[in-house]
């Protein structure tokens, strides 16, 4: 589903967070004219699975629907880096609150593809990488994704980020 930011009545971060909500298996991308940060990290917080600005080109929006379609994630570029040193720095001013690793329930090869994605690496780099075949890979990281409660690649990279493994 494309989502706008801006709509009369309810806005599309809210809206997107009562579809995610109400339907977890719905694929949300935030489309809208606004580079603001806090429609990205509003958007992708409410379970959207990918923000993109409507400057962009026909070619790179419908990359975007298929791999978000194919179950991964995709941020408009100049919105990763402040989306990740914003989660940072969110977590360091969390020290009152310290959470256990959630890292440890991952086997050893689930661990060696979670930093394969953490990294960038697509599926079938990871295949090549760790001599497995692509069915394999994708089996692991959909367990690695709902061991960690993990919506997409995006949630992965801010987790590793956040657990200072990279």
């Amino acid at each position: 589903m494309l989502m706008d930011v801006r709509m009369p009545g309810i806005g599309g971060i809210e809206a997107t967070r009562m579809i995610t909500t109400a339907n977890p298996e719905t694929k949300v991308m935030v489309f809208t004219t606004f580079d603001i940060d806090e429609y990205a990290f509003g958007g992708l917080a409410a379970g959207a699975s990918a923000f993109i600005l409507k400057s962009t080109t026909p070619e790179v929006l419908t990359a975007a629907v298929r791999t978000v379609a194919a179950g991964d994630a995709v941020v408009e570029p100049r919105i990763t880096k402040q989306l990740i040193d914003h989660h940072t720095q969110r977590n360091t001013a969390d020290v009152d609150d310290p959470q256990p690793p959630p890292l440890d329930r991952l086997t050893p090869r689930e661990y060696d593809i979670f930093l394969a994605i953490a990294t960038g690496l697509a599926n079938p780099e990871i295949s090549a990488q760790l001599h497995l075949s692509p069915a394999t890979v994708k089996t692991h990281i959909n367990r690695i994704f709902a061991k960690l409660h993990l919506r997409d690649r995006v949630h992965a990279v801010i987790l590793a980020y956040e657990l200072k493994v990279l």
